[in-house]
């Protein structure tokens, strides 16, 4: 496994690297010349989705051209990622890429239509999105230290919702039982609302879902939280400990997490304009306030830190795909 994620991030910083070695005229670069699309794999109102019309806004401001978010749903995200892969490598059609597709679904398809290292050039990291595991309000499960006694105690008794087999919720619940020494059955729903509305009315015991999303049902009264699956606890709630710190779980984390790729070829100054100009959007203090109210974090970092994050988390959800057998709906 070690050699695998070596192998993994020196390809990735071989990319990185190149995106990042531009020209030194790269800011009289004639770039862009043309309408820009970001394609998200996700349909509209989503966490991606929201994002990439984030970046498309101050874009458009930047460069006073157009800027426009295409959603081109199907495949767990993989037909769109596949439409960038194989685009004119000109800078010109992006893709907003979760962390499911750079990292989970190479592992969960045997025939997946893109490979996220050899078709892709990273950009930049675009924000990430801290998961929170949530219960009923009137579970009797009342924190994480209850949910692993209850877990162990019951031979495979609690159960867990998520929006599809080998979805981010699906790995982070299963992450835990395994790190914390218990089992639970994996009910996948075909989307969020339905996964999380049967967890409100308790006929599922648990979800692990976008804190985004799960926070208004937490102010309402029908979720409860129990703890957050990042490495910090969360400014939005923070008196809510962390999956990490309430278990004693060290290094414990399932953080969702969006990039802006650009197809393999794409030149590397034209990598460079886009990243340096996507960084310090989302680091300017409008775009992080308009992030922070879908939940988000800002990020904005280099090509080759991208594909480090991308090595690592590569390594490590492809591990868990194989030792727990996931498979794709």
């Amino acid at each position: 496994m070690l050699r695998i994620a070596t192998l993994l991030l020196n390809a990735c910083l071989c990319i990185a690297m190149a995106a990042v070695s531009a020209p030194a005229d790269a800011q009289s670069l004639d770039f862009p010349s043309k309408p820009i699309k970001i394609i998200v794999g996700f349909a509209a109102g989503g966490a991606p989705d929201a994002l990439a019309r984030i970046v498309a806004e101050t874009l458009t401001q930047r460069w006073r051209q157009g800027v426009t978010v295409e959603n081109r749903v199907g495949a767990q995200g993989n037909t769109a990622m596949a439409a960038v892969a194989k685009a004119e490598p000109d800078g010109h059609t992006l893709a907003l890429m979760p962390v499911g597709n750079a990292a989970v679904n190479p592992a969960l398809f045997a025939n997946l239509p893109y490979d996220p290292v050899k078709d892709f050039a990273p950009v930049t990291q675009i924000a990430s999105v801290e998961n929170v595991l949530v219960v009923s309000a009137s579970s009797r499960i009342s924190s994480l230290q209850d949910l692993v006694a209850r877990g162990r105690a019951g031979a495979n008794t609690l159960t867990y919702a998520s929006p599809g087999a080998g979805s981010l919720a699906h790995l982070a619940a299963e992450l835990l039982a395994r790190s914390a020494g218990f089992s639970m059955t994996h009910v996948p729903y075909r989307g969020v609302a339905p996964a999380l509305t049967d967890v409100m009315r308790g006929d599922v015991d648990l979800i692990v879902a976008q804190l985004s999303t799960a926070k208004p049902l937490i102010d309402g009264g029908q979720l409860r939280a129990l703890g957050l699956a990042s490495s910090r606890r969360s400014p939005v709630i923070p008196d809510l400990p962390t999956i990490a710190e309430a278990l004693a779980l060290p290094g414990f984390e399932a953080v969702s997490w969006y990039a802006l790729m650009a197809p393999a070829g794409t030149p590397a100054a034209v990598v460079a304009r886009l990243n340096e100009a996507v960084a310090q959007a989302v680091r300017s203090p409008d775009v992080a306030a308009a992030m922070a109210a879908q939940g988000a974090t800002p990020i904005g970092n280099s090509p080759a830190e991208l594909a480090a994050v991308i090595a690592t988390d590569t390594a490590r959800w492809s591990k868990l795909v194989r030792e727990a057998g996931i498979q794709p709906n």
